[in-house]
């Protein structure tokens, strides 16, 4: 029987269980390709839900890292782009169609094996949220909201008691709904992702705490965190406020409510829906919302939603929106009579429909989380484990488990009567500062669960007895022993099953705590999906007071030590905190004492004084009248009037980037000292503004002919033996030596966060967190000692990263690299700009762009509409100033990360140096794999090129260009200048970047000559920079970048910036250049970080390492 279906369909355990890459790696290709085409087989006729997911991962896993990687399989080939364009566009099943087919004609190449595993992953997950999606639905007390067709059948309506104002106030009740956030104890291995407790329920066991929360130093209460207030309004609109996102809107119609991309109100908005108040069934209806609102309320009335988030920072990992959700959907629930009270607590059976209705909401809203997240619903500390689905179970049939778990608030025997206030008095609680994505560490955790590798399933069993362990110590009241399961959790199952749920940022303060400590540390806790945001640590109770200001401190220099290189979102903080024993819980304020949270009125008086006056009814303008005798009463008038003006005039930016105008001379600053160049700027924008340079403007001219290589067009790098002597001769003599450029911040890396790429410390090896940089010096570090020579390495920086790499290299030593280092400062800058709406089109509606799930799509879309009306507003082609004056600039490209050596004085300090220098290697500081190697070095030098570019196998997630015949010429083709989409996919190799140079002919080219660079004559220099600058395309890029403000809240800008790149060297005619072929793990570029997990499994990481020598 073949071994993957056998695994899937055992009924054996131990037989289910078995590792994917244990089968695997006992068969051939060959073998492993039939076995796989057999499972294709299965998987389509499976009835089975879970069977089907679980074969479909094992198809991915198996042409990802074992037939891609085989090393009987060709390298090259095609990918078909009907194929492509079917994957774009989610019809995956006919892309893998299209593949099979073109397997079957051609035969397999490792091209067409990548898009068949890019197909395979991404159907699996489509099936996994599909799923999902239906059993929300199914779920009892949800149905009816997707089936309700009609105003007329909409069944629920306001509670009597907020309509019935009291005698004496013109103010209608305010049901007010205080609810927790959850904080967990273990996760047992994100078990409580969806599919995870559907199909295997007996592992999915989480602990959780509802806990209140105050930020230590700032607040003088811990107060729930979360607060919902509703009541009617003599108005016909749905108005909502998020007091914690400074916005308010009067929702008038249908359109706007299930619009989730034009406003900051998409949670709230989903809150509304899932809450059935109004029922996600109206979408697209085009019904009238005053006459739902007059159905539900009043003839004429409408009703006002406010949330109020007590300044918790984004990425707390406290579930915060989901549990707001929570509390929305509790707070319309009972406000429509949806639950047996008005206030108080909720029943069991009404808290597992807010859960329910809460997962739905995340989905309404594109967003996700897990089962566990709406734990401050609850009460108290829980035990939440999934269960086997039962018949009368919308899943019964379809998987294992139930979407919904079943909750146990411990007590009695369960919890020690002294437990809570041990663990109060123990647990520091904190935010280290960093707010990273976690969704796709929660794909990488399902596929890791699927394909059973044997260390993460060893330690997902050890999870369990963790579990246990924590159980028993929160019963013994044993804080110490609680403290070393949470730890194990973190050093072991955690760690292993998903390595990047660590941060260098983490093991740092982690260390630091221990030593400062000594015994009076405990243990780490992780909290929700990964580290660096939302942590704790147990320490002494005896000295929590103290040790709580200490990790403040720890957090706080560590935070500054690493700011470079980390992507951080705000400043740490510490809480003070205290387990919530009530649950989501509410209260009704009535007459005068029936107004919202103060701040409520700064938002709504900084937008009423924008209108005329009669227009506001009487109602509101009394009410702000008695609060303000009310704010007299509380000392709240200068708090209030300071936000208004804030609000009203924006005199200071709103968030922790400082006052505009101390920005602005920062900018100018940068300006003066890296040589920007004002006329210029003035030109690009005209000709930007005009149309004249643009997106569809980078494009050659749709006539030119784009043709792919011939074999004898290219080396390739095993063959190359022979020339192994000529470069070993090379470096043993020190004439080569080694480019980093480092002048970017990796946008894609970061999504924008300004963080320097090349100090970002983004994997461990040898048990240490390693930067882009270190890795690099590392491996030059090996070549160097392997030859008994000399190798200088030269790092191009740019005005953003300059300073920290020279600052990083001082402090490090050069990372123990004891050759010659120098830095390449840039001497180029340009000055962002708001990008042009035809820009935008272009790169959304004409580009090629993959679809996303049916809901986050129509998010994505409408936030796109709106960015368009944000550049449309702030002024097309104008400065993009907005931001930190670090985010307004960019380096121009890396063609002048090399001549910047010609101008700066490096190339010719280190010519001097090392006169017999006759060679350096450029690489990109994401391609990990490149080195000095003596076969590439060898054959450049017996070539006579002038260049040498090395190139790698195309996979179907390589985009951007690659190697071609334009028009006849040999040549490396950039993406953006590409005249058709399907071109790119003809061409079988990628461009690394990396590139050998013949220092002398390059001098030539541009005029110079060795004895020119050491006259240091700057206007000859700069004239001939000029020279060859002018031969060089320039192409209008969009980037994004982050606006921090708020706690941690975080909005990405596209900007425009121009660019001139190095591979377009290779277009000139005059240049001598050839091309390496070389292998994908020497080559590949790391652009993403959901890059990095398949860059472990498949080898990858070990194959740099073994290139390196660290300390």
């Amino acid at each position: 029987m073949n071994p993957f279906i056998e695994t899937i369909t055992s009924a054996d355990i131990a037989t289910r269980n078995r590792s994917f890459f244990e089968i695997s790696r006992q068969l051939t290709a060959k073998e492993l390709l039939g076995q796989l085409r057999e499972l294709d087989d299965f998987r389509k006729a499976t009835p089975n839900l879970y069977d089907k997911v679980r074969a479909i991962l094992f198809l991915y896993a198996g042409f990802r890292f074992f037939l891609m990687e085989a090393a009987e399989v060709p390298a090259t080939g095609k990918i078909a782009y009907a194929g492509f364009e079917d994957l774009l566009a989610r019809r995956f099943e006919h892309a893998i169609t299209t593949f099979l087919k073109e397997l079957d004609t051609k035969g397999p190449n490792a091209t067409l094996f990548s898009a068949l595993a890019e197909s395979y992953h991404h159907l699996s997950f489509q099936i996994l949220a599909d799923q999902v999606r239906k059993s929300v639905r199914s779920s009892r007390g949800n149905q009816w909201m997707f089936r309700v067709g009609h105003q007329d059948e909409h069944p629920i309506r306001i509670h009597p008691s907020l309509l019935q104002r009291q005698e004496d106030s013109l103010f209608y009740p305010v049901l007010h709904e205080h609810t927790s956030v959850r904080m967990d104890l273990t996760h047992s291995g994100w078990s409580d992702i969806f599919f995870l407790g559907m199909d295997y329920p007996e592992g999915a066991r989480v602990i959780n705490v509802s806990i209140d929360l105050g930020v230590y130093g700032r607040d003088k209460d811990i107060r729930p965190p979360l607060h919902s207030y509703v009541r009617v309004i003599p108005e016909p609109v749905l108005r909502l406020t998020s007091i914690d996102l400074n916005t308010t809107k009067d929702i008038h119609d249908l359109s706007d409510l299930f619009n989730f991309g034009n406003d900051y109100l998409s949670l709230v908005k989903a809150g509304v829906i899932a809450s059935g108040l109004i029922p996600p069934s109206f979408e697209g209806t085009n019904q009238s919302l005053p006459d739902i609102l007059s159905r539900i309320v009043a003839p004429g009335m409408g009703l006002e939603l406010v949330t109020k988030v007590n300044d918790i920072p984004k990425g707390s990992r406290f579930a915060v929106s989901t549990n707001l959700l929570g509390s929305i959907i509790s707070l319309l629930m009972r406000a429509t009579g949806q639950t047996s009270s008005l206030v108080d607590g909720l029943q069991e059976s009404e808290r597992r429909l807010v859960a329910s209705r809460a997962i739905l909401g995340e989905w309404i809203g594109g967003s996700g989380g897990g089962w566990q997240d709406s734990g401050g619903v609850w009460p108290g500390i829980k035990a939440i484990q999934g269960t086997l689905a039962r018949e009368e179970d919308p899943e019964w049939g379809i998987s294992r488990g139930t979407l919904l778990p079943r909750h146990r608030v411990l007590q009695g025997e369960e919890v020690h009567p002294e437990m809570a206030e041990k663990l109060m008095n123990s647990l520091v609680l904190m935010h280290g500062g960093m707010a990273s994505n976690v969704g796709p560490i929660l794909e990488m955790v399902t596929e890791k669960y699927l394909l059973r590798g044997e260390k993460e399933w060893a330690a997902r069993q050890q999870t369990n007895q963790i579990f246990d362990n924590i159980l028993a110590s929160i019963r013994e009241g044993d804080v110490k022993k609680l403290a070393a399961n949470t730890a194990q959790n973190w050093g072991y199952p955690i760690k292993t099953i998903i390595p990047w749920a660590s941060t260098h940022f983490t093991e740092q303060i982690i260390q630091k705590a221990k030593k400062a400590f000594g015994d009076d540390y405990y243990g780490f806790l992780m909290l929700g999906g990964m580290s660096g945001g939302g942590m704790g640590m147990f320490v002494n109770p005896d000295s929590y007071g103290e040790r709580k200001a200490q990790v403040l401190d720890i957090l706080r220099t560590t935070k500054q030590e690493l700011s470079a290189s980390l992507p951080f979102a705000m400043e740490p903080v510490v809480y003070n905190w205290s387990i919530n024993n009530k649950g989501s819980w509410a209260t009704l304020h009535e007459g005068n004492e029936a107004l919202m949270p103060e701040q409520y009125y700064a938002i709504h008086v900084s937008e009423l004084v924008r209108q005329d006056p009669a227009a506001i009814s009487y109602t509101r303008r009394a009410e702000i009248d008695f609060f303000t005798t009310y704010c007299e009463k509380n000392n709240l008038a200068y708090p209030l009037l300071r936000t208004i003006v804030s609000n009203l005039f924006k005199v200071s930016d709103p968030s922790t980037q400082g006052n505009r105008s101390a920005e602005d001379e920062k900018a100018e600053k940068i300006k003066r000292e890296n040589g920007f160049d004002y006329i210029q700027h003035e030109e690009i924008r005209e000709q930007l503004q005009k149309g004249r340079i643009g997106l569809s403007r980078n494009r050659l001219a749709a006539a030119t002919t784009i043709e792919d290589v011939a074999p004898q067009d290219i080396a390739q790098l095993q063959e190359l033996n022979d020339s192994i002597a000529t470069g070993e001769a090379a470096i043993k003599a020190g004439e080569v030596a080694v480019l980093s450029l480092a002048a970017g911040v990796g946008s894609r890396w970061t999504k924008g966060a300004g963080v320097i790429k090349a100090l970002n410390p983004f994997v461990e090896i040898n048990g240490v967190h390693r930067s882009f940089l270190e890795i690099h010096m590392a491996k030059t570090r090996k070549v160097a000692q392997t030859y008994s020579t000399n190798i200088p390495h030269l790092v191009a920086t740019s005005y953003l990263t300059h300073e920290p790499i020279r600052h990083t290299l001082a402090q490090t030593g050069n990372f123990g690299y004891g050759g010659d280092v120098l830095l390449s400062p840039g001497r180029s800058i340009g000055q962002r700009f708001v990008p042009m709406e035809r820009d935008l089109r272009f790169m959304w509606e004409e580009m090629p762009q993959e679809m996303l799930d049916e809901n986050k799509q129509k998010v994505r879309e409408a936030g796109r509409r709106s960015l368009i009306g944000w550049a449309k507003g702030k002024g097309e082609g104008t400065d993009y100033v907005d931001n930190i004056a670090g985010q307004r600039f960019s380096p121009l490209g890396h063609w002048y990360e090399v001549s910047n050596l010609l101008r700066n004085g490096t190339l010719a300090r280190l010519l001097e140096q090392h006169p017999q220098l006759e060679t350096l290697m450029l690489h990109n500081i994401d391609t990990l794999g490149a080195d000095v190697d003596p076969a590439a070095l060898g054959y450049h030098l017996e070539s006579g090129n002038v260049l040498t570019f090395e190139v790698v196998p195309r996979r179907f997630e390589d985009r951007g260009g690659g190697l071609a015949r334009v028009n006849g010429q040999l040549r490396l083709l950039e993406g953006l200048a590409q005249p058709r989409e399907e071109d790119e996919l003809n061409l079988s190799y990628y461009n690394s970047m990396t590139t050998w140079i013949q220092i002398d002919p390059l001098l030539a080219l541009f005029g110079l000559s060795r004895q020119d660079l050491q006259q240091g004559d700057e206007a000859r220099l700069a004239k001939a920079v000029r020279s060859v600058a002018h031969r060089i395309p320039s192409y209008v890029t969009i980037k994004e970048v982050k606006y921090r403000w708020g706690h941690g809240q975080e909005d990405i800008y596209p900007v425009a910036q121009i660019e001139k790149l190095w591979s377009d060297m290779s277009a000139l005619p005059d240049v001598k250049t050839g091309y390496i072929a070389v292998p994908r793990q020497r080559g590949q570029q790391m652009k993403d970080p959901a890059q990095l997990d398949a860059w472990v499994t498949d080898g990858s990481r070990d194959h740099v390492a073994s290139l390196a020598q660290f300390d």
